[in-house]
């Protein structure tokens, strides 16, 4: 007998996974933007002055939007201050992250960065220290054509074409009390909806976001869903999640079971919001945009951001080196992800570059992978078309943090050709026989990747990055991952403590 049995049939279907569940996230925050995405005198810089290293890094991270440009810093910034000539633009300081900000890279420079990528742009807009006016104006600076104010000037700085961006944040975390502008939930509730509505009438194409919780942890989360919500329902199309997960005093099974705390709080947000539709006798669904997600040791090696002195010329803040069990709960964090494509089609790994990221860099020197990188990269390449709804039959792993969580996870996704993506997660420290019913189904397995957790302790540096990844991430032998398949039953071994991904076919018998 198998330890668990999954079950998989392509009329099973959860929703069609949207390619924007792959984006991430780029704050100015530490070496996130300068020695990150941009380092004018980097040998591999560009001729506007990007890493040419990093931009290929995050093509093969498969990153398909990105987040710009905050977080926390967004609520102190004066955008108009970082557009126009380089020359003239003044440093400030950033009061969310205690840092002299030089304006080097601004709207343009992101936006037309990630043009030339390929890469959507996500904008949020400060409603924090600012708010309806200049929400409206960055609009019709982005967006709008010639002939008036803020488009003109959009214009006279060199760029004709409007950058058509679509996607745009009501502010960020506006329930945290970190968070520079802090309101309560009917004071935010309210200036969102009218920056949001000020802002639909610059340009109604746009699709907008509205702050939801920081954390399941709030003391006022899914109060703040509702009052937030029952001033913006009508207005907005998404609601943010922002959740980091991390290794507390050796709690190994707690770590590896954080998918099950994802798990619930997305549950909660979605039960949240569709109780306000209920009660507002609407046919509308909102959906989440998961616009801030990772592993990251926020309680064990971050000060906070209190106790930062003000520095200068990008320093190292917030850079937290991977180990491959940190990998292992990123790729089981993705299977929860998938598991949610009908009302989470938004998505935002948090951060793209140095910044407890899948992509580091030195000044001036090279840019390598951390062990994250491959889960990520792995998942946005294989899982295409639609989420299918896979039913996971598994035993119970007892953890100290979030009670019962199975142990074996899973997601799958099949795209129009019978393209097969299968992503599973053994969060046990025994091998796990798996299987996979597929009655009235043909299933090929025909290519497998595996990421292994390790007990090392995480080492900054490109020759430990490598050394990690030859130790714990590998391709998959197939054949040798097949216990047997016979009568509609496929049966896979998985590794203790592993992410597993396969490609194949799969398809009605």
């Amino acid at each position: 007998m198998a330890d668990a049995r999954i079950t998989l049939h392509p009329d099973f279907r959860r929703g069609v996974v949207d390619r924007r569940l792959f984006g991430s996230f780029v704050e100015h925050l530490g070496r996130a933007v300068y020695t990150g995405i941009f380092e004018p005198d980097h040998p591999a810089a560009d001729e506007h002055g990007f890493r040419r290293d990093v931009a290929d890094l995050t093509h093969e991270l498969g990153v398909s939007m990105v987040r710009y440009p905050g977080g926390n810093f967004v609520s102190n910034y004066v955008w108009e201050d970082a557009v126009g000539p380089v020359a003239e633009r003044k440093p400030f300081l950033d009061l969310a992250w205690r840092t002299v900000e030089p304006n080097l890279v601004g709207t343009d420079e992101f936006l037309q960065w990630a043009e030339r990528e390929g890469i959507e742009p996500m904008m949020a807009v400060n409603l924090g220290t600012r708010g309806v006016a200049a929400a409206a104006a960055l609009v019709e600076y982005c967006n709008g054509e010639a002939g008036t104010r803020w488009a003109d000037l959009r214009i006279a700085n060199g760029r004709t074409e409007p950058y058509g961006v679509t996607l745009w944040c009501l502010g960020n975390e506006m329930d945290g009390p970190w968070q520079i502008g802090h309101k309560d939930a009917h004071e935010y509730g309210k200036l969102a909806a009218e920056a949001g509505k000020a802002m639909k009438l610059v340009d109604p194409s746009i699709s907008l976001v509205v702050c939801g919780s920081s954390s399941m942890q709030m003391p006022t989360f899914g109060e703040w869903e509702r009052t937030v919500l029952s001033y913006t329902y009508d207005l907005v199309d998404h609601i943010s999640m922002h959740a980091y997960y991390e290794e507390h005093d050796g709690d190994r099974a707690s770590f590896l079971a954080s998918g099950t705390a994802m798990d619930r709080f997305i549950d909660r947000v979605v039960a949240s919001a569709d109780a306000v539709g209920a009660e507002r006798r609407s046919d509308k669904k909102i959906t989440i945009s998961f616009d801030e997600w990772n592993v990251w040791y926020l309680e064990t090696r971050f000060p906070g951001e209190a106790n930062l002195p003000i520095q200068r010329d990008a320093p190292r803040i917030i850079e937290d080196v991977y180990s491959a069990l940190d990998a292992v709960v990123v790729g089981d964090l993705l299977v929860t992800l998938l598991n949610h494509a009908d009302r989470v089609p938004v998505a935002a790994l948090a951060q793209l570059v140095n910044v407890i990221a899948p992509i580091m860099t030195e000044p001036g020197g090279e840019a390598w992978r951390q062990p994250t990188f491959y889960p990520f990269a792995t998942t946005a390449r294989l899982a295409r078309g639609t989420a299918l709804d896979v039913r996971v039959d598994a035993p119970s792993l007892r953890t100290e943090r979030h009670g019962e969580a199975p142990v074996v996870t899973a997601a799958a996704t099949v795209d129009d050709d019978g393209s097969l993506g299968l992503f599973l997660t053994n969060r046990s420290d025994q091998v796990v026989e798996v299987d996979l019913a597929h009655v009235g189904a043909t299933l090929s397995l025909t290519e497998g990747h595996q990421m292994l957790a390790d007990h090392e302790t995480a080492v900054h540096g490109p020759e430990h990055a490598a050394k990690v990844a030859e130790a714990s991430w590998s391709a998959v032998d197939v054949a040798g991952a097949l216990v047997g398949s016979a009568d509609g039953t496929t049966t896979v071994r998985l590794a203790p403590e592993s992410w597993t991904a396969f490609a194949g076919t799969f398809a009605r018998a």
